[in-house]
């Protein structure tokens, strides 16, 4: 054998181990992501106070078993869900919207199946029992131009004891007073924290009731955050832009 063929097999050698080698690390971080946790991006306001635009977050794709949008793309394998663990009240957890299957939403689990839920004056009911909500401190709005905003913020505590943040932002909205709704068994009843700008189950024909089927994790930890004032070729400004104090924080 000539060097030069030498060297032609060990360069063949090193690319095949190096397809080899990212064709591994692909299939690792398919597992991770399909059976383990999945980056997600807030992308809206829905969730405020409690999650920021620009906050990118970690869900946990075990906590509530397994289902075909567990899968990149969704591929109807099976109906259904493998080691399914119901979600309990006031999770925020991530679903496909029912009514494309397509579309990722995030918002607090409020109610369970067999349920009925109101609202009524900006006030939660939960079996035609109000839910109790404190007020707190504002939540500050700043925009890009400095401008600032105080938005009322409530502390409401669901009946397992979860207590988290609302926004009211506008008073007898067409949020505040709806009808009775009825959570048909194997659906969920999910709200934004930011009750007068979500679309959420309150709203049927853009998400109306949550199957089980379509949950694919629950919100666990934020691992990075922006507030949107740097561009992405403005490299002077990204350490200001980062929400540092975000950062590891746990959701709740």
């Amino acid at each position: 054998m000539t060097m030069s063929e030498n060297a032609r097999k060990l360069r063949g050698g090193s690319l095949s181990e190096n397809v080899r080698t990212i064709g591994y690390a692909l299939l690792i971080a398919l597992v991770i992501r399909a059976f383990l946790f999945q980056p997600f991006f807030i992308p809206s306001s829905s969730m405020e106070s409690t999650l920021l635009i620009g906050d990118y977050l970690f869900v946990s794709k075990y906590s509530y078993g397994y289902s075909r949008h567990s899968l990149p793309f969704s591929p109807p394998l099976f109906s259904g869900r493998l080691a399914g663990v119901e979600p309990e009240r006031g999770d925020i957890a991530v679903f496909k919207q029912p009514i494309d299957n397509r579309t990722d939403f995030i918002k607090r689990v409020i109610g369970l199946p067999g349920d009925t839920v109101q609202m009524r004056g900006g006030v939660l009911y939960i079996n035609d029992r109000e839910v109790p909500r404190v007020r707190v401190e504002d939540f500050i709005e700043r925009d890009v131009m400095g401008n600032v905003r105080r938005v009322p913020r409530y502390r409401e505590t669901l009946p397992n004891g979860v207590s988290y943040f609302t926004l009211d932002r506008m008073r007898d909205s067409a949020g505040d007073n709806t009808g009775v709704y009825h959570v048909p068994e194997g659906h969920y009843f999910m709200m934004g924290d930011n009750r007068d700008n979500s679309s959420d189950s309150r709203v049927a024909e853009s998400v109306g009731y949550v199957p089980f089927e379509n949950l694919i994790g629950r919100a666990e930890i934020i691992f990075f955050s922006v507030d949107g004032s740097a561009a992405l070729w403005q490299i002077w400004k990204w350490p200001s832009a980062i929400r540092w104090d975000r950062l590891g924080k746990w959701v709740e």
